[in-house]
């Protein structure tokens, strides 16, 4: 929120509110439900993270909607001052990358199907879907958290338009990565189909329930819910500020603010923990051999001291 209105801090007969980045004043009932929702799912994914012992999809899901729920608090002090400087930083920071946490919660499941149906029809090894994925995730959160940060502060135009443009390298950097991993998990659905009839009777038994074809259902939804919704956001940054589609409410209700709802929902309605089990027992023998290996040190160690 930069140029002729540098120093408008509140709405007044020249700081109007189609003067502002956004050009309108958030609706307080749409934003307040997004809190509400995603402030439930938070608690909900917490607590489901506890009882199935599925950390890494636990930290990724609550990260995310903490950072939902922050942003619409800032959109919420929008509402009430459509110049808020801490309620546009809030918002423009933590809505933008939160979705990657969602992202990453998806990512994180592939391996464990993948080990579940057979690596031998994967293309890569099942540990590096989690590397490969979540470290370009994390390379995209970078890139969006510090191209948020830069517009958020900026104090000239130059430097917002520097701000956005790395937000939207990190956005497209992130489309790329769902692309990519669309097409490994379709080839590799693929193959699982084609080669059905070999499939352990375990498998086989997982496929035919009803949990796990919600489960599965689920997460197509939400991948195709955080994918669209990243190409939105390409088209409202490559605009620039205060374009066209930056200033239409409804579109961003809707390609952001329901769909990133519609996908949360998914990954917490059909959480793996009761969905998938096999994901949840191999995270849960995953943290047991942890505590089993430091139990072993910690005793080896306590003898060297007691030999000495």
């Amino acid at each position: 929120m930069v140029g002729v209105y540098d120093d408008c801090t509140e709405v007044t007969a020249f700081c109007t509110v189609e003067a502002t980045t956004y050009g309108y004043r958030p609706d307080l009932g749409a934003n307040i439900f997004f809190i509400a929702v995603f402030g439930i799912c938070l608690g909900i994914q917490f607590i489901q993270g506890l009882k199935w012992h599925t950390w890494t999809y636990m930290v990724a899901m609550t990260f995310g909607c903490l950072g939902e729920v922050i942003g619409y608090i800032g959109r919420v002090m929008m509402n009430d001052n459509p110049w808020s400087d801490v309620g546009f930083q809030m918002q423009i920071c933590c809505l933008i990358i939160a979705p990657a946490f969602f992202a990453a919660a998806i990512y994180l499941t592939l391996k464990h199907l993948v080990l579940t149906f057979g690596q031998e029809h994967s293309r890569l090894r099942a540990k590096w879907y989690t590397w490969i994925f979540i470290g370009c995730d994390l390379f995209s959160l970078v890139l969006q958290g510090a191209g948020g940060g830069i517009a958020a502060s900026a104090s000239s135009q130059s430097t917002s338009d520097i701000g956005s443009h790395i937000m939207l390298a990190g956005i497209v950097w992130q489309v790329v990565t769902l692309i990519v991993f669309a097409a490994l998990a379709g080839d590799y659905f693929l193959r699982v189909y084609r080669s059905r009839s070999t499939q352990t009777p375990s498998a086989i038994a997982i496929l035919h329930t009803t949990r796990f074809k919600f489960f599965f259902a689920g997460l197509v939804l939400a991948f195709l819910g955080v994918a669209i919704r990243c190409i939105y956001r390409i088209a409202e940054l490559a605009g620039g500020w205060g374009n066209d589609i930056m200033q239409n409410e409804t579109e961003f209700i809707v390609l952001e603010g329901v769909l990133i709802v519609v996908a949360v929902l998914c990954l917490t309605a059909f959480h793996p923990g009761y969905c998938f089990p096999p994901m949840q027992q191999r995270q849960e023998a995953s943290a047991n051999g942890i505590i089993q290996k430091e139990k072993f040190d910690s005793s080896e160690t306590a003898n060297q001291v007691g030999q000495a």
